[in-house]
């Protein structure tokens, strides 16, 4: 059984695979507690739901069946805090890939197809995970964020995708520097973008929860 916060059909807005079809499942619970998170409901006291469902993997496995999605993504909340191996294997057995979004801060169980990994200062990511991770994702939240997180990940060729954290996605200072960033070193930097947002796509799904009220105020804690 997993505490499962929502299970929904869309596609990815991020990364290497973005525009494909993708089926989510998005765990409950998160030791990092990132302020500006876009899932607080998977931890912010002030938005936990009055119930939190615990699914057996059958009956997720079961619901991603019943879709055309490419692969299945698992992600939270910190979704490496659980035993994600018996969930994976089963997707694998319908014949399904199964991609990880994780901070990289606790250890990893499951053979994942693919695995993002986008770390937070608030609990840094494990070196074996920093290893093992396909794709980088920094959120750039304030000035100075990029040249921080590039010094966690440390040399890489894997794409570094480089995000405005949402309550900034129109902020110029924000948006200039993973410009000029891209632009003055290239590869592997990428800048990045959510997609799925400006299409509401995660949202045609009623199984999705609602967004919650999110702003970086670090007084406020979300």
């Amino acid at each position: 059984m997993l505490p499962i916060h929502e299970q929904f059909y869309s596609f990815q807005g991020e990364g290497a695979h973005a525009g494909r079809a993708a089926y989510f499942i998005r765990t409950f619970g998160c030791p990092v507690h990132c302020p500006w998170c876009d899932s607080a409901g998977t931890w912010h006291p002030d938005y936990i739901p009055d119930k939190v469902e615990r699914l057996a993997v059958d009956t997720l496995v079961a619901e991603v069946a019943k879709t055309k999605a490419e692969f299945v993504v698992v992600t939270g909340g910190e979704p490496a805090i659980h035993d994600l191996a018996p969930l994976v294997d089963a997707l694998h057995k319908i014949g399904r890939a199964v991609h990880l979004e994780t901070s990289g801060a606790f250890a990893i169980k499951g053979d994942f197809e693919w695995i993002t990994l986008s770390p937070k200062r608030w609990k840094l990511p494990l070196a074996e995970n920093i290893a093992r991770a396909d794709e980088f994702k920094i959120i750039v939240d304030q000035d100075g964020a990029i040249p921080e997180y590039v010094k966690v990940i440390g040399k890489t060729t894997k794409p570094v995708w480089l995000h405005p954290e949402w309550s900034r996605h129109s902020d110029v200072v924000t948006l200039d520097a993973i410009t000029e960033w891209v632009k003055a070193e290239g590869s592997p930097y990428r800048a990045g973008w959510q997609m799925h947002k400006h299409y509401a796509a995660d949202s045609k799904d009623a199984r999705s929860a609602p967004a919650v009220p999110l702003g970086g105020d670090s007084e406020k804690g979300f």
